[in-house]
């Protein structure tokens, strides 16, 4: 009662000597009204970069290792040379293949001068059929054994271009595991050259991502899919875009997703195959209801909206959500309607029923 006796007459005292007394000014919360709009959605999907032509490198034939003409990391061309395996015991193995196949040839020649010359003394009757037969048949296998030998030296001749491995693809190489003087085999990994003129971005998308599409406008072909884009993981933005090229056929029981790939050009030689980032997606949505964050109140398992009657105060609406990859924005699917008016700043401070819209004050 003293303090209020005390406001009271302090009043008075300021009317009284003519200073203005402030009045209390009771603020409007920030509002929108609700309506529907046509969005892009960006979804994100974790990925990791291959080259669309990572082949392994290893030997075809036995041997020691002479030379290792390359070193990791290194932008090499097609048909470059990247080792060297001695080459001296497949050298030998073709010149004797070729010496054998002289030789057969030889007897082909012999045979087949013997059959021609005993098929014109058969047509004057002077040898008999047998005769000829026999040289005909001595011709025929000589000439299969030219084929043979012919076969044996080709052979030869690739296990000699063996001893050479030379990049299957342009691209960079990998990681070296040999040195000069080891002995390597078939089964020797040497390195692996990850062709990156173009690479691909390996990511999952969940099953139901791919039913929405199917269920909206577009067939859910690879060409309805929007340009991508990939983000490397400091957040750095890749430069040219990537198109959706692969989806597998089948849904992984165990995540429940199928495994896409996005391909992305890369002329200058800056994606490696490793590297780990993000594949966005961006997704057209027509008429949704888009509200920001702030105007949702969670409340345990529900989310709440304040929705502003005629009479200025508020009622709490139970709404359901959907993210759209936004910090700021969230879809209302259920609970609004277009025209309704809702608190957006300050809606975790409110009550039911309290009034939200105040006329502004007169001068």
């Amino acid at each position: 009662m003293k303090k209020t006796f005390l406001l009271f007459a302090i009043g008075a005292v300021m009317a009284g000597c003519g200073i203005d007394v402030p009045k209390e000014v009771q603020t409007s919360y920030e509002t929108m009204t609700i309506s529907k709009s046509d969005i892009s959605i960006p979804l994100k999907f974790s990925a990791t970069l291959k080259g669309t032509n990572d082949v392994t490198i290893k030997p075809q034939v036995s041997g020691q290792l002479m030379e290792v003409c390359i070193t990791e990391g290194q932008q090499v061309k097609k048909g470059q040379v990247l080792f060297r395996i001695d080459s001296r015991d497949a050298q030998l193995e073709l010149e004797s293949a070729e010496a054998n196949l002289l030789a057969a040839q030889a007897k082909e020649s012999s045979a087949l001068l013997e059959y021609e010359s005993n098929k014109n003394l058969y047509d004057k009757k002077i040898v008999s059929k047998y005769v000829l037969d026999n040289s005909e048949n001595t011709y025929k296998q000589a000439k299969a054994s030219v084929a043979q030998y012919k076969a044996t030296a080709d052979r030869a001749r690739v296990n000699l271009g063996y001893c050479t491995i030379t990049a299957p693809v342009a691209g960079v190489i990998g990681s070296i595991s040999v040195f000069a003087g080891d002995q390597v085999n078939s089964s020797t990994y040497l390195t692996m050259v990850s062709g990156n003129a173009k690479m691909y971005a390996e990511f999952s998308v969940s099953e139901s991502v791919l039913e929405e599409r199917a269920n909206g406008d577009a067939e859910g072909s690879l060409d309805d899919f929007p340009d991508v884009t990939f983000l490397f993981k400091s957040g750095k933005e890749y430069s040219k875009k990537g198109r959706v090229t692969s989806i597998t056929g089948t849904v992984d029981r165990t995540t429940g997703a199928l495994t896409c790939k996005a391909t992305f050009p890369n002329p200058d030689g800056v994606l490696y195959s490793g590297i780990q980032g993000t594949v966005v997606i961006p997704i057209d949505v027509k008429q949704v209801m888009v509200v920001p964050q702030n105007a949702i109140v969670r409340l345990q398992d529900k989310s709440l909206a304040y929705k502003v009657g005629a009479d200025s105060c508020v009622t709490s609406v139970i709404v359901k959500t959907a993210s759209i990859s936004s910090d700021r924005d969230l879809v209302v699917t259920e609970g609004l309607e277009v025209g309704d008016v809702i608190v957006t700043e300050g809606a975790n401070n409110l009550v039911e029923n309290q009034r939200v819209l105040f006329p502004e004050a007169k001068d």
